[in-house]
């Protein structure tokens, strides 16, 4: 009877080893199905954030805030260098010790980490203790895991996640860090072409407008608020004449007068951009083609109504010590236009180089509004 009871329980407890085996590895498929599902869900949002119409910056600081929304961190920080200098583009710590954060590929306990492009797990064994790169602070984090970012092997920065507690990391899946950090790598690597589209928009000496990256993203921004748009592009036809017969500082004060009468006339909402020479772009956003026409047939007539006094003339003029003055020629400018519908999420770019080759094949001698 005896024997027959140990068995039974020796029994009972190997039916309970193997189900508590089975539980333990349901529950562990269960934590990693979760944090599949949880990277899926970052991975959803990152590529949402990079479609938003919102710069680089605001991009890398929403990424940053879905980390640590996502994956519960305490502190969340990324640095890029920038060409010149390491940058917090992103971080919920007290701007305070961004100083400190911004920095820390030059501390000795990250600089192997940086080399061999693997993360660096770092914690405090004792309250009173502070990590190795806090140069003022107690308190705020007794923990951190630093990961070196690289795009196409070239070291680009770091993000470090921090804690409040000691050993908060020891048992971390760093396999998932390593996915979200390969994420964020992406982004950066999405967003860089952006951030050099942002970073070419410059401002003509003459005409004093935008060049045209603008068009491609900030202004697509305020475009895209629209289904439709009318993208406009013109020419000022006579203006390598002028140059050429009269004086290119002529030319210029052309590009001026003319470039500061449309402005007058434009409003805030519509975008004005030197294209590229001659050539210059309006985007009338949520605009329909048949709004525009009569207004350009009335700027047109209005434009090329100005007189643009021989520069170099009229400064002999001025400057004349016998005082006789001489009679200043003056210049018309003439203009081209052409223009078509733009659709919200469309390219762009193809319609300007569409508009663009239309005016560069179109006669000289062609003074007119035309839609495509």
């Amino acid at each position: 009877m005896t024997y027959g009871i140990i068995i039974l329980l020796v029994a009972i407890i190997i039916a309970l080893l193997v189900y508590n085996i089975i539980i333990s590895r349901r529950i562990k498929s269960f934590k990693d199905i979760n944090q599949k599902v949880t990277s899926l869900n970052v991975l959803q949002d990152f590529m949402s954030t990079v479609g938003e119409d919102s710069s680089v910056d605001d991009k890398i600081v929403k990424i940053n805030d879905i980390l640590i929304e996502q994956y519960a961190i305490k502190y969340s920080t990324i640095v890029v260098f920038d060409g010149t200098e390491y940058v917090v583009k992103a971080s919920n710590v007290d701007k305070k010790h961004w100083d400190t954060l911004r920095n820390l590929q030059n501390e000795e306990i990250f600089k192997d980490s940086i080399t061999t492009a693997k993360p660096k797990y770092v914690t405090v064994n004792k309250e009173d203790e502070r990590l190795p790169y806090q140069k003022m602070e107690f308190g705020r984090a007794k923990s951190a895991m630093f990961f070196p970012l690289y795009i196409d092997n070239v070291y680009i920065g770091y993000w470090i996640i921090e804690s409040g507690r000691m050993h908060a990391f020891d048992n971390v899946d760093t396999t998932i860090l390593e996915v979200v950090k390969e994420n964020i790598i992406s982004i950066f690597r999405i967003v860089s072409y952006q951030n050099i589209i942002e970073n070419l928009t410059r401002k003509d000496l003459y005409s004093d407008l935008k060049t045209s990256e603008y068009l491609y993203e900030e202004g697509r921004q305020i475009i895209d608020k629209y289904t439709t748009s009318t993208i406009c592009m013109f020419k000022i036809t006579n203006l390598e004449e002028v140059n050429k017969k009269v004086n290119r500082d002529t030319g210029n004060q052309m590009i001026i007068d003319v470039c500061d009468y449309i402005k007058s006339k434009l409003s805030e909402e519509y975008i004005f951009v030197r294209y590229m020479g001659p050539k210059f772009a309006i985007a009338f956003s949520g605009i329909e083609t048949d709004g525009v026409i009569e207004f350009l047939g009335d700027l047109k007539k209005e434009v090329e109504s100005l007189q643009i006094e021989d520069v170099v003339a009229a400064e002999k003029n001025e400057k004349s010590k016998s005082g006789k003055k001489k009679k200043v020629t003056t210049t018309n400018p003439k203009l081209n236009f052409i223009l078509t519908t733009y659709y919200k999420g469309t390219a762009l770019e193809a319609v300007l180089k569409k508009l663009e080759e239309y005016l560069d094949s179109a006669s000289v001698d062609e003074n007119d509004i035309n839609n495509i």
